[in-house]
C-alpha cells in the first residue's frame, strides 16, 4: 500500500505542475492580446511570388532595410520592410509574420538604436541564429547577414 505522505506529496507535485502549466497559457495568451498601444501597427502583408526572383543586390542609400526570405524556396524573394522595431513569429500582431512550425509565436525582433539594426532573441524555444550563431543578446545585423528563425532563412538588405 502507498503512504499517505506519499500521496500527499504527490498531490503536491500535481498541484505544483498544473499551477505552472496555467501560468504558461496565461502567459501566452497575455502576450498575444496585450494592448495594441504597446506594439507597432502591422506591416501590410508581404506579396509572395510563384516564381523565384533575384532581388536587386546594392538598394539605393534611401531605401528602408528589409528581410528578403532566402529558405524555403516556396517564399523565396518574399520582403519584408523593417520598420523602427519588428517582431517576428508566428503570432498574428507580429510585424513579421511566420508560417515556421518551429517558431514562436513572438520569436524574435529587429530594431534600430544608436543608428545599426540589431537582432533580439525573445525567449524562443528553438533560438534564432545571425550567421549560423546563436543570438544570446542583442546582436549588431548589417546587410547581407542572414537570419535564421526556425527553418526560414532571411537576408538583410
Amino acid at each position: 500500500m502507498v503512504s499517505d505522505q506519499l500521496l500527499f506529496v504527490l498531490k503536491l507535485v500535481l498541484l505544483a505542475l498544473l499551477y505552472m502549466f496555467f501560468f504558461r497559457v496565461v502567459r501566452a495568451v497575455w502576450a498575444e492580446l496585450r494592448p495594441a498601444g504597446q506594439r507597432a501597427p502591422a506591416a501590410p502583408p508581404a506579396p509572395t511570388h510563384s516564381a523565384p526572383r533575384r532581388p536587386r543586390r546594392t538598394p539605393p542609400k534611401s531605401a528602408t532595410p528589409q528581410l528578403v526570405v532566402i529558405e524555403p524556396a516556396e517564399l523565396f524573394g518574399t520582403v519584408h520592410p523593417l520598420e523602427t522595431e519588428s517582431s517576428i513569429g508566428r503570432a498574428a500582431g507580429c510585424q513579421i509574420t511566420l508560417d515556421d512550425t518551429y517558431s514562436s509565436q513572438i520569436h524574435a525582433r529587429v530594431f534600430t538604436r544608436d543608428g545599426t539594426w540589431q537582432v533580439e532573441d525573445l525567449g524562443s524555444t528553438n533560438g534564432t541564429w545571425l550567421n549560423r550563431q546563436k543570438v544570446s543578446g542583442p546582436m549588431v545585423i548589417k546587410p547581407g547577414d542572414r537570419l535564421q528563425i526556425g527553418n526560414t532563412v532571411m537576408e538583410m538588405r
